[in-house]
């Protein structure tokens, strides 16, 4: 019998949980957390991503929030690995509007800035603005809120950074121009990961399910694996191969379909994949997150 999870709240660790995630206060990821979890919820800002999945493996954390896909940028790959490589599972998710600022500390003006820190992601995701300004030198760091707090701690003549309106809030930062992205049309989706023993059967209330499996690597294998669905009528989301550490040119594939365990139809095309795919692994069953009217 597969088991599906949720979070357990009679289990939690405090009265407001505790959420690892990936950068420093104000980044998008925390942002996040409280938009899922509200406003009280404690954050523990991490350096990686893989510190973040120990981190609720460990105990330090009741969940932990990881980005899996930018509507622009693409899937998080880092993160489908770390799916497969701890043994965490999906209780929720959430989608974020990316909004990037041009932010400096409060003395500093527009056309004083020579240098702008951040994320690569983030700085390629503003090129339009930064092709505009060839006086401004880009520079790669780790995370967008945590080039803000850089920026501020060492007050660097001409530094700005680019990041959240709420990166800008924490460390006391002013925006000097706002929503400089390319594309308004910019969100990040997230998902919330708890341990196994702080969870229960499938919520009644969940309507979507990520599993991972692999196949052999012979002709019409995975066309095999998407017809136990299509025969059910389930209607899948989203599919991401990622290579087979040690098996050259063989792959996991990650599948997102609406549906929910205790629906027999699920449950039958999950036993009819099972009967030829060489591993499966159900990642979680939970309820998608609402799309925003402007992510149509």
């Amino acid at each position: 019998m597969i088991e599906i999870l949720e979070v357990d709240e009679t289990n939690s660790r405090s009265v407001n949980p505790r959420v690892a995630f990936q950068g420093e206060l104000g980044a998008f990821s925390s942002e996040a957390a409280r938009k899922l979890l509200g406003s009280t919820v404690e954050l523990l800002p991490c350096e990686t991503f893989e510190k973040i999945f120990g981190s609720v493996e460990s105990g330090s954390s009741d969940y932990c929030l990881a980005p899996i896909e930018n509507s622009l940028f693409g899937s998080v790959h880092q993160n489908y690995d770390l799916l497969l490589k701890h043994n965490l599972r999906i209780v929720g998710e959430t989608s974020l509007r990316i909004v990037h600022n041009l932010i400096a500390a409060p003395e500093t003006r527009l056309e004083s800035v020579r240098r702008v820190y951040s994320h690569p992601v983030a700085l390629g995701q503003c090129l339009r603005f930064l092709a505009g300004r060839p006086e401004i030198q880009q520079v790669a760091a780790y995370d967008t809120a945590g080039s803000v707090k850089m920026i501020m701690e060492s007050r660097e003549d001409g530094a700005a950074a680019i990041a959240s309106a709420a990166a800008a809030e924490v460390y006391g930062a002013q925006i000097l121009v706002p929503g400089i992205e390319d594309d308004q049309a910019n969100f990040t989706r997230f998902l919330l990961l708890a341990r196994e023993d702080r969870c229960a059967e499938a919520p009644p209330e969940a309507d979507k399910m990520s599993i991972v499996f692999s196949v052999e690597n012979r002709t019409g294998s995975l066309y095999r694996a998407m017809a136990v669905f299509a025969l059910r009528d389930i209607d899948l989301m989203k599919i991401e191969s990622r290579p087979l550490i040690g098996r050259p040119w063989e792959y996991s594939f990650y599948l997102d379909f609406i549906g929910n365990l205790n629906e027999p139809r699920v449950r039958n095309a999950l036993a009819h994949l099972g009967e030829f795919a060489t591993s499966v692994k159900v990642l979680g069953c939970y309820k998608q997150a609402v799309k925003a009217a402007s992510e149509g």
